[in-house]
Formats: structure tokens, C-alpha cells, sequence
């Protein structure tokens, strides 16, 4: 699990071309297309080494727009679009093969302190109640689809347990909402510019799977044709990657093709660390002939 956490954090390590260019590559795992989060954490680094160090990330906003090619590199431009006394924005534009497929706008903002709440973290069972990955595809999910039993044993730097897997054996309409824990299999260290890039690498995932259980379906099911389209992100305070999050999710809507997911992510403690929201496409896949 270390030379995989290893691997990821070297693909976040981005190649400098020059100011304000940067250059980045996929691990060979077998995908006919780049892994949002991967696109997204890699943009937020190339946002990151255009700022000054006291300026950590808060927001960002990301709009795919092709899928990427995992055979070729991907070119990240960063345009530098303000430095005020406290705030800092980036823009960067993610090219591949001449053109765009993702762009990211990013705000990072100098610490300081202010007025302070949240809400409340979920009552669920802890990670360690919970069945690990392994567990889930021999056991738990040895009756789910082959794709599905792949999926939650194949070895990754970043372990999900989840508190439910009733949608991945059930067809029946369930509520849109989910439950996981999550976290980097090995320690990253502390440095806080690293920890924000792999959390939003990691908030890609399992988040557009959540708008389909109020219809039966998940993300494996091949009726349906599931794409992220836009993401957004919020980091509220400091996170450690390699330490248990819960990641709550909920959909509150569906339609015209298209499924809203939003996530909030809270260390085990109960504190409020990250928001996010996505919108994918859910499009329905025309019966095979």
C-alpha cells in the first residue's frame, strides 16, 4: 500500500516547463480515460506552486469538458488572475492534444481567524466497525455483479468503507444519500498544500454513484452513461489525508439527464473539514439491440 501512495503522490508531483506551465502524466492502470480526480488534484498543484506559501487553498471550482487521455501528458496553464493583501486567485486550463478539458479557478487565502461554526457530523458506526475492502468483495458483496466485487478489492492508495451496501444489491429505489469512510492508505506527511491536493483527488470518487440510488441503478449498471461535468470544493479547516474522514453525501436532485451530489467531509472527531458538490451526467443508455 506505501508504493501505491507513493504513486500517487509522484503523479501529483507535476513537471515544470516553465512559468506558470506545468506538465503531468497518468499511472498505467488499465483505464480508457483520466480519473477526474486526478485532473483535479493535479490542476489544484499547479495552482499551488504559482502562490506564496501562507496561502492555502479555500475553493475551487472545475469544469470537465473532454475525457483526458491517460497515453498522453497533461499540460496544465496557470494564469495568475490576482494577488491582493490577504487573497490570491489562479485560473489553469488542463491541454491535451490542443485543446482544453478541464479548467480550474482556485482561491487561496493567507490564515486567519473569524467567526467559527458547522453542523454536525452524521451518527454512524466507526471505521473500525465496518467490513474493509477486501472483506466487502469476498463476503459482503459475493453476491453483487463481477464489476462491482473488482472494483472494492482491487488495491488503491485510498480505502473506502462504507457504512451501506445495500444499492449495490438491491434494484429497488433506496434514498439518495451515503455514508463512507475514507483515507490514504499510507502517511503523507503534514505538509497542508499536499493534503488539500489529495483530498480533492479522493472527492471524486463514489460521489456520482449517490445520485443514482433514488433510481434503482449505480455506476457499474450499464444503462447508464455517467460522466462528472462540473466540481466544486470547499476547504474549511486543517486535514490530514492519512487519518479517517467520514464522507456523507447526499443527492437532492436529478434531472434533464444530469445528478447533483453534495458531500461534506468530517474528520473523525466531528470536525467539519471540507464541502464539496458535483453535477454528472446519468444519461439513460439505449437498450442494446
Amino acid at each position: 500500500m506505501k508504493d501505491l501512495v507513493a504513486k500517487l503522490v509522484s503523479t501529483l508531483d507535476l513537471e515544470r516547463l516553465e512559468e506558470n506551465l506545468f506538465r503531468g502524466t497518468s499511472p498505467d492502470v488499465g483505464w480508457q480515460r483520466i480519473f477526474g480526480g486526478q485532473v483535479i488534484a493535479q490542476a489544484l498543484v499547479a495552482a499551488q506552486r504559482t502562490v506564496a506559501p501562507d496561502r492555502q487553498v479555500h475553493s475551487l471550482h472545475g469544469y470537465f469538458m473532454r475525457p483526458g487521455d491517460p497515453r498522453v501528458p497533461v499540460i496544465y496553464e496557470a494564469k495568475r488572475l490576482r494577488d491582493g493583501g490577504s487573497f490570491s486567485t489562479r485560473l489553469v486550463t488542463a491541454i491535451q492534444h490542443g485543446q482544453a478539458i478541464f479548467t480550474l479557478s482556485a482561491s487561496f487565502q493567507r490564515e486567519e481567524e473569524g467567526l467559527d461554526h458547522q453542523i454536525a457530523m452524521p451518527v454512524v458506526p466507526g471505521p473500525d466497525e465496518l467490513p474493509s475492502g477486501e472483506s466487502l468483495g469476498q463476503d459482503i458483496l459475493r453476491h453483487a455483479p463481477e464489476p462491482i466485487r473488482r472494483y472494492w478489492m482491487r488495491p488503491r492508495a485510498v480505502e473506502f468503507r462504507p457504512v451501506s451496501t445495500d444499492h449495490y444489491l438491491t434494484r429497488e429505489k433506496l434514498a439518495p444519500e451515503q455514508r463512507i469512510w475514507v483515507r490514504v492508505t499510507a502517511d503523507i506527511g503534514d505538509d497542508p498544500a499536499l493534503n488539500a491536493a489529495v483530498m480533492a483527488y479522493l472527492s471524486d470518487m463514489t460521489l456520482l454513484d449517490t445520485s443514482l440510488f433514488a433510481h434503482g441503478l449505480s455506476i457499474f449498471d450499464e444503462r447508464i452513461q455517467a460522466a462528472s461535468l462540473d466540481h466544486a470544493m470547499w476547504f474549511h479547516r486543517p486535514l490530514r489525508v492519512s487519518q479517517w474522514h467520514l464522507y456523507a453525501q447526499d443527492s437532492p436532485s436529478s434531472s434533464g439527464g444530469r445528478g447533483l451530489t453534495r458531500g461534506s467531509l468530517f474528520s473523525a472527531d466531528g470536525t467539519l473539514v471540507a464541502s464539496v458538490a458535483q453535477e454528472g451526467l446519468i444519461r439513460p443508455r439505449e437498450p442494446k439491440a
